[in-house]
């Protein structure tokens, strides 16, 4: 973590602030919860929790949250509010890409985070050995695109995914019961940009 340059560090403080982000969530929780069936004895990760969005509109179906983020600056800004959340919290700077977390989960969920990370297959398998038995994932994130979705490409390793190949990653890693569903779309000036929500169970 020390020599890791902090990429969100000067936006963390207006992440919130955007009404896109907000709604994107929301419509990523609801997913969720509808195609998950969440219970109150469950300890989860958001894996790329960022300022905690997703974790907040998930947070009162849960017994706990554990919010594990490369960016210090982001996780910070999730502590100064994670009394706002009606479930246990706890916060593990690390970069999974790089290290390991020992602990197991009944699931993990993650919004718009994993385009930012290189090797997929590798990451599949590591949350694949993050996960109690019967397990699940839930990973949402954009659809193939072609570029511009960031004004600046930096630390993006994945312009969206094309659903089929991101399932065969998935399979190879392990999981069953994989399925896509539509998210919702995020709109900006140029065009708009469709998100989905895959689930899949160990």
């Amino acid at each position: 973590m020390k020599n890791t340059k902090d990429l969100f560090a000067h936006k963390s403080k207006s992440w919130d602030m955007s009404s896109r982000r907000v709604k994107n969530a929301q419509s990523i929780a609801n997913l969720i919860v509808k195609n998950i069936r969440l219970d109150k004895d469950m300890e989860i990760m958001d894996f790329g929790a960022g300022t905690g969005l997703l974790s907040y509109f998930i947070a009162p179906f849960v017994k706990k949250i554990v919010a594990v983020d490369n960016s210090p600056s982001m996780l910070l800004e999730f502590q100064n509010k994670c009394d706002e959340f009606v479930c246990e919290t706890e916060v593990i700077a690390k970069d999974l890409s790089k290290e390991t977390l020992e602990q197991k989960f009944d699931g993990i969920i993650s919004s718009m985070t994993i385009h930012h990370l290189k090797d997929t297959l590798a990451l599949f398998h590591k949350l694949y050995d993050m996960l109690e038995d019967g397990g699940f994932i839930a990973i949402a994130d954009l659809d193939s695109e072609d570029g511009s979705f960031h004004s600046d490409n930096r630390g993006v390793f994945h312009h969206g995914f094309d659903r089929e190949a991101l399932q065969a990653i998935a399979e190879d890693a392990g999981f069953k019961n994989i399925s896509f569903d539509t998210a919702g779309t995020i709109a900006k000036p140029h065009r708009e940009f469709t998100v989905f929500l895959m689930t899949a169970v160990k």
